[in-house]
């Protein structure tokens, strides 16, 4: 079962902010002033209360050893650790306030905050409290005054686990995610984020079906963002059926050029050290290099990694001996820029008259190569 490709972070602040572990909290000053004396308002214990819980829901800096460059596991680990521990704490809190203030106007924002901070208290590793989310997120669900965007995330979250709960080695793990998403759209039509989902199947689905979701969110109410991302997608499998032109000189000094190798079927894999689906595939690839470079099947790995010693290390390592391209931009790698790669690993298959024919080669690539190879 493949793994679900990595989105593009725009930061590393962005990637924090992925894994949810930012809580929402508004610094929340009371500077009410009366009317007719002017005279400050002096605060009540529940707004000295909400202050002091403020500080329960900031995020920890991020260390100042991590700018500018990728934290190592052992950090990440550490600082994932660190945040789980506080969210129980802040979660804690909440509680108290909540018990303590049944009447304050600040209930509504300290209930979502708890909700919030037990979620991620679990997602981090604290699974004695999923119990207490479970019956939360029910709550929360039945409250009325529960905001949609936070009702559509514990639905969300809860039809994905029971995807995942029954999943058996060998099912489609596409079609299980696109019914999770068409369930989500019909429960929250005026939502965006099924649509998203959407798109993200259409980047791995064949052509076909992925023609018919890009049509479907083209004419969907949703933001243009979207609809743009789904014509760029779009104009990528209008690319399927044409010549595809990379050049570039390699890590190793070896100069390439895919027009220079007709005859050959290649696979152009843009790929990173740091992703981790990327890593996964590389036993797989490197099998059917393996068993087919002799008839004829090729590889040029487009890297988006920024520290070349990592990526040079990392090839030497894992045996892998096919053309590198690298620039050190990252995401802005010039040749992922070029063809819209905006999540990885991504895996297309050139042909022996050096036309772009698959997009999506992971699943079954050894068979796929072996089709092509048989091409006249």
């Amino acid at each position: 079962m493949n793994s679900p490709a990595i989105a593009r972070p725009s930061s590393l602040r962005g990637w924090l902010r992925s894994t949810q572990l930012t809580a929402l909290a508004s610094l929340l000053v009371v500077t009410a002033v009366a009317q007719s004396t002017n005279t400050p308002i002096a605060p009540t214990a529940a707004d000295t209360a909400w202050r002091e819980l403020q500080g329960a829901f900031q995020q920890p800096p991020i260390p100042s050893e991590w700018k500018g460059k990728q934290p190592t596991p052992e950090q990440r680990d550490a600082y994932l650790a660190e945040q789980g521990r506080l969210a129980v704490i802040a979660a804690d809190k909440a509680k108290a306030f909540i018990a303590q203030y049944p009447n304050s106007d600040k209930l509504a924002e300290a209930k979502r905050q708890y909700a919030r901070m037990l979620q991620t208290a679990v997602a981090l590793g604290n699974k004695d409290r999923a119990t207490e989310l479970e019956a939360l997120q029910a709550e929360r669900l039945k409250d009325p005054n529960t905001p949609e965007q936070e009702r559509f995330n514990i639905r969300a979250q809860a039809l994905i686990k029971e995807m995942q709960a029954g999943m058996k080695e060998g099912d489609d793990q596409l079609a299980a995610y696109e019914k999770v998403a068409r369930q989500l759209l019909k429960e929250f039509p005026k939502q965006s984020e099924p649509y998203q989902m959407l798109l993200s199947i259409a980047g791995s689905a064949d052509e076909k079906h992925a023609q018919v979701l890009l049509k479907e969110i083209a004419a969907a109410d949703i933001p243009e963002e979207l609809k743009e991302q789904a014509k760029a997608l779009a104009a990528r499998y209008e690319r399927v059926g044409q010549p595809l032109e990379i050049k570039f000189k390699a890590t190793n000094d070896q100069e390439v050029d895919l027009q220079n190798m007709k005859g050959k079927v290649v696979l152009v894999d843009f790929w990173a050290t740091w992703c981790g689906p990327c890593v996964k595939e590389i036993p797989n690839v490197r099998a059917t290099y393996e068993k087919l470079h002799a008839k004829g099947f090729e590889i040029v790995g487009i890297s988006f990694d920024s520290d070349r010693k990592k990526l040079d290390d990392f090839v030497e390592k894992e045996k892998m001996p096919w053309v590198q391209y690298f620039d050190g931009k990252g995401w802005g790698n010039e040749i992922g820029k070029k063809y819209g790669i905006n999540s990885i690993p991504a895996m297309w298959l050139i042909d022996k008259k050096g036309m772009l024919r698959e997009l999506n080669a992971r699943a079954d690539l050894e068979k796929k190569v072996e089709k092509l190879l048989a091409e006249k």
